[in-house]
C-alpha cells in the first residue's frame, strides 16, 4: 500500500533503490533517505506488544503510509542535490522543494503526535458526555468551581489573559485559608505567644502581670477581627472588579463543559465552558470511634465557634495542626493532652527535631501520650472520657480532632464524566494537573499531596494555564521546591528532603548543622534552642534539603528556598 501510494503521488521508483546509476556515468547518488530507527524494527516492536494482529496490521499500515511518503520525499529531493558529477549544487540545497521536505520531516512527528492526542482526547470526551452534545458556543473560556486558594489564583490568572471566567462557590470565599486555616490558627497563635513571652520576661526583670489574666472571648474576636480585615482580599466584590464572575451556590458537573449552579436564592443555571477547573479544597476526617456522637468535638473546621476555653482539652492527632493549636491553647490556660497512635510528634519531621518540640510542650505543661489510639469515648461525672486501647481514661471537656483530611468531592456530578474519587476523597490527576476528563483540571488540596495554601496557589497558575493555552505549550507543576513551616514554638521549617527522607529513599548527602545556641543573637534574645541544618550532595555544595528549628524559623528557611530553587551551593 505505502508503495502504492508514493507511486501513484508522482515518486519515480527510482527513489526506492539504495543506489541509482546515471546513463553513461559511474558516479552513484544516494537517493534513499534512512531513519534513525528503521520503520521495520518499529513494526517488529508493535508486534511485541499485546494487541490483536487485526489493530497490529491496521496501525502499521496506517503508520508506514505516512511515514514513507515523509521520509521517500525528502530523500528525493535530497537526491536532486547532487549534480551529476557528484558534487553538491548549493542553488539545489536553497530550493523550496527541499526546505518544504526537510521542515515536512522536522515536523512530522510533532504532527502526528498531536493529531493522535486529538483523537484520543475527542474519542474520551464523545465517552464522557453520555449523549450530551458540546455546545457550539461556549457562555465562558473557564469555569472554576471553589473559592479557596487554589480558585481564586485560577480565576486571576484566567481573568488576568482576558479569558472569561465563572468562580462558583457553595459557602464563603476564601475557603479554608481565611476562614477556618491559616488565618484564624495564625491569629489565635499570636495571642498566645503574647501570653508566653509575658510568663518568661520575668527572666529579663520584667515583673508584669505574672501570671496575665486572659480574656478569651477577647482573644477569639482578636481572631474574628482578622478575619474581617483579610476577607476583602478575597471577596466577590474585589474579583469581580477583576473581571471574574462570581456565582454563590453548589456547582454539579453535567458534562465536559457544561457545570449546573444550584444558586443560594433558589435559582438554577447552566453554563458552558471550554475548561473546567476543580478547586474544592479539603475538610477534616471525622473518625468512626465508638461514642464520639455523644460527646463534645471540633475540628479545625468547627474550632472558631466556642466562645469559653476548655479547661481540659484532648487533641487527637500530633501533627501541624494538632501540635500548633494544642499548644496556643496550652499558653491560654487549658490543660491540653495530645494522642496519637505514632511514637513521635510531627512525624514527617527527623526525629532530633521532633523531640526538640516535644520537650518545648511537655516544659509548658502539655501531656504527650504517643503510641495510643482511642478505642471509644464516655461520659461520667467528671465530664467525657476517652477510653485508650490499653485501657488508660484521660477525661476532658473539649476534644479537638486533627487527623487526616479528605477531599471535597461530594455532590459534583463526576459521576456524569466518569471521574472518581479515591478513598479519600482525592481526584487523581496527571503531571499537567489534568484529570482523566480531557477538559477537567484540578488543583489544590482537592488532589491530596501538599495540602499547603501555597502550594493550591502554584498549583493553580499550572492548572489555568494548562486549560487555556495547553492546545499550543503546556507545563508540568514543578514540585522540587516546596517549603513548609509550623508554628510552634520553637517554630520548624523546612525545604527539600530530610535525613529520615534521604535514608527511606538511599539518597546519599551530607549534612551540615549549626546550633543556635552558639549564636549570639539568640543567646541574647533567650531563645538559643534549635539549629540550621543543611544537607548537601556529597563532595559538592547543591543544597538537596534544608530544616531550621527555631525562632523565625518560617523567614530563615526563604533564604535556602532561593539557593535551591536557583541553583545557589551552601557556599555562596
Amino acid at each position: 500500500l505505502s508503495w502504492l501510494v508514493c507511486f501513484f503521488c508522482g515518486w519515480r521508483p527510482r527513489v526506492f533503490s539504495p543506489f541509482y546509476s546515471s546513463a553513461g556515468s559511474d558516479v552513484f547518488k544516494i537517493q534513499r533517505l534512512i531513519p534513525v530507527v528503521p520503520f521495520f524494527a518499529i513494526n517488529l516492536l508493535m508486534g511485541l506488544m499485546p494487541i490483536s494482529a487485526w489493530r497490529f496490521y491496521w496501525v502499521s499500515q496506517l503508520g508506514m503510509l505516512a511515514g514513507t511518503a515523509v521520509y521517500v520525499n525528502a530523500g528525493a529531493e535530497l537526491g536532486e542535490v547532487i549534480s551529476s558529477d557528484g558534487g553538491f549544487s548549493l542553488a539545489g540545497i536553497m530550493t523550496p522543494g527541499l526546505l518544504g521536505a526537510l521542515v515536512l520531516l522536522a515536523i512530522f512527528p510533532w504532527f502526528a503526535r498531536s493529531l493522535m492526542s486529538q483523537l484520543k482526547t475527542k474519542r474520551s470526551l464523545i465517552t464522557r458526555a453520555k449523549g450530551r452534545t458540546k455546545p457550539k458556543k461556549f457562555d465562558d473560556n473557564l469555569i472554576v468551581i471553589g473559592g479557596g486558594a487554589a480558585g481564586l489564583v485560577s480565576s486571576i490568572i484566567g481573568s488576568a489573559v482576558k479569558a472569561k471566567v465563572t468562580l462558583i462557590e457553595k459557602h464563603k470565599m476564601g475557603g479554608d485559608c481565611l476562614n477556618t486555616g491559616c488565618v484564624p490558627s495564625k491569629a489565635i497563635i499570636h495571642a498566645a505567644k503574647i501570653v508566653h513571652e509575658n510568663r518568661q520576661g520575668h527572666d529579663s526583670g520584667l515583673l508584669c502581670g505574672i501570671p496575665a489574666d486572659i480574656d478569651f472571648k477577647q482573644v477569639m474576636k482578636h481572631v474574628h477581627d482578622s478575619i474581617k480585615a483579610i476577607e476583602p482580599h478575597d471577596s466577590i466584590e474585589r474579583f469581580e472588579g477583576l473581571g471574574v464572575s462570581c456565582a454563590t451556590g453548589q456547582a454539579k458537573i453535567l458534562s465536559p463543559w457544561e457545570v449546573e449552579i444550584q444558586h443560594s436564592t433558589g435559582e438554577t443555571e447552566v453554563r458552558s465552558a471550554a475548561n473546567i477547573i476543580i478547586a474544592t479544597g479539603g475538610r477534616p476526617r471525622i473518625p468512626q470511634i465508638p461514642g464520639l456522637d455523644q460527646i463534645t468535638y471540633y475540628t479545625s473546621d468547627t474550632l472558631w465557634q466556642i466562645t469559653e476555653l476548655p479547661k481540659r482539652l484532648l487533641v487527637l492527632g500530633a501533627g501541624p495542626i494538632g501540635c500548633e493549636l494544642g499548644q496556643a491553647f496550652a499558653r491560654l490556660g487549658a490543660h491540653v493532652s495530645i494522642v496519637d497512635k505514632g511514637q513521635f510528634l510531627m512525624p514527617r519531621e527527623d526525629e532530633d527535631v521532633s523531640l526538640l518540640v516535644a520537650e518545648a510542650m511537655v516544659a509548658e505543661g502539655i501531656n504527650h501520650i504517643p503510641n495510643r489510639s482511642i478505642s471509644q469515648f464516655e461520659s461520667s461525672n467528671n465530664g467525657q472520657v476517652a477510653v485508650l486501647d490499653n485501657g488508660e481514661k484521660v477525661e476532658f471537656d473539649a476534644l479537638l480532632l486533627a487527623i487526616v483530611r479528605e477531599g471535597n468531592t461530594g455532590n459534583l456530578g463526576l459521576k456524569n464524566v466518569d471521574l472518581i474519587a479515591d478513598s479519600s476523597g482525592f481526584l487523581a490527576v496527571d503531571e499537567y494537573l489534568q484529570t482523566a476528563c480531557p477538559t477537567i483540571y484540578a488543583c489544590g488540596d482537592v488532589i491530596g499531596g501538599y495540602q499547603f495554601t501555597h502550594v493550591s496557589a502554584h498549583e493553580a497558575w499550572f492548572a489555568s494555564v494548562n486549560s487555556l493555552f495547553g492546545h499550543f505549550k503546556r507545563f508540568k507543576a514543578d514540585y522540587r521546591v516546596i517549603p513548609w513551616a509550623t508554628f510552634t514554638s520553637p517554630e520548624v521549617a523546612r525545604v527539600g528532603i530530610s535525613e529520615k527522607e534521604a535514608k527511606l529513599k538511599n539518597i546519599p548527602y551530607e549534612s551540615t548543622q549549626y546550633g543556635l545556641d552558639d549564636l549570639d543573637r539568640a543567646i541574647t534574645d533567650n531563645a538559643a534552642s534549635g539549629f540550621v541544618r543543611v544537607l548537601t550532595v556529597p563532595g559538592k555544595d547543591k543544597i538537596i534539603g534544608a530544616t531550621v528549628v527555631g525562632p523565625r524559623a518560617d523567614d530563615l528557611i526563604a533564604i535556602f528556598v532561593i539557593g535551591m530553587k536557583h541553583g545557589l551551593g551552601l557556599n555562596k
